[in-house]
C-alpha cells in the first residue's frame, strides 16, 4: 500500500529526515558504546515515525451528496449539545465537537458541499482542546458552507495546546465539494460542527469517527 502525506507536512518531514540522518551519523562517529548509540538512534527513528504518522493523508474518496453531513476529521466525539452561537448565527445551534489526539489523521475535509459564505481566522490562546473556553478563546477558524438542501452548516477548526498553526483553505464565495481538502491543524486539536437545533445526529458522545467515512447526519 502506498502511503501519502499531506503537503502541509512537506517542510517538517524534510527537516525531520535531515535531523535523523545527521543524528545517526553523529552517534556512529562519537559514541563508542553500542548500547548508548543504538538507544539514541532508536529514539531518533521513533521521532521520525511519529512525524510521518501525523502528516499521513489516507485516500478517503467519497461520492458527494447534498443531503449528508460527513465527519470533517478523524477523532472522538466529545460534545453534543445545544449552545448559543454568537459569531455568525446569533441563535442556538447543535454543537458536535470532535477531539483529535496527536495520533489521529489531522486533515480537515469539507463536511458538506456548497458555497462558502464565511471564512474567518481568529488569533488566540492555546488552551487544551477539551477546555470549555477553547472554542471561543483559542486560535481558530470559522467556516460556513451553504447549500439548497441543508442550508447553512458551520465548522470551526480549533487549535489545542500543541497545535500552533491552523491551515484553512476555505475562501468566501468559493464553491466546494463535500469531502475535499479543507485544511490541516498541526499537532492535536479539535473541530466543532454547528448544526440547526434539533438535528437528529447519527453519532453519540464517545464515538470514534473518521473524516469522509462517518455520517453525522443524513436528511
Amino acid at each position: 500500500m502506498i502511503v501519502s502525506f499531506h503537503k502541509e507536512g512537506a517542510k517538517i518531514i524534510l527537516i525531520s529526515c535531515m535531523i535523523v540522518v545527521a543524528g545517526i551519523l553523529v552517534t556512529e562517529a562519537i559514541f563508542p558504546n553500542i548500547y548508548l548509540r543504538k538507544g539514541i538512534q532508536s529514539f531518533l527513528l521513533i521521532f521520525l515515525i511519529l512525524i510521518l504518522q501525523f502528516f499521513r493523508n489516507p485516500n478517503r474518496s467519497l461520492i458527494p451528496t447534498l443531503d449528508t453531513i460527513t465527519a470533517p476529521v478523524d477523532g472522538k466525539v466529545v460534545v453534543i449539545e445545544e449552545v448559543y452561537e454568537p459569531e455568525i448565527f446569533k441563535s442556538n445551534r447543535l454543537q458536535v465537537s470532535i477531539f483529535m489526539s496527536p495520533i489521529n489523521v489531522h486533515v480537515t475535509r469539507y463536511p458538506i458541499g456548497g458555497k462558502i459564505t464565511h471564512s474567518i481566522y481568529h488569533p488566540g490562546k492555546y488552551l487544551v482542546a477539551w477546555h470549555p473556553k477553547a472554542s471561543t478563546e483559542n486560535e481558530r477558524t470559522t467556516v460556513v458552507i451553504e447549500n439548497e438542501v441543508l442550508g447553512e452548516i458551520m465548522y470551526r477548526q480549533i487549535a489545542g495546546a500543541l497545535a500552533k498553526r491552523i491551515v484553512n483553505y476555505a475562501k468566501e464565495g468559493q464553491m466546494v465539494l463535500q469531502g475535499s481538502d479543507a485544511g490541516f491543524i498541526k499537532f492535536g486539536s479539535r473541530v466543532d460542527l454547528f448544526l440547526p437545533p434539533g438535528t437528529p445526529v447519527q453519532v453519540k458522545i464517545g464515538d470514534v469517527v473518521k473524516g469522509n467515512r462517518t455520517v453525522i447526519f443524513k436528511k
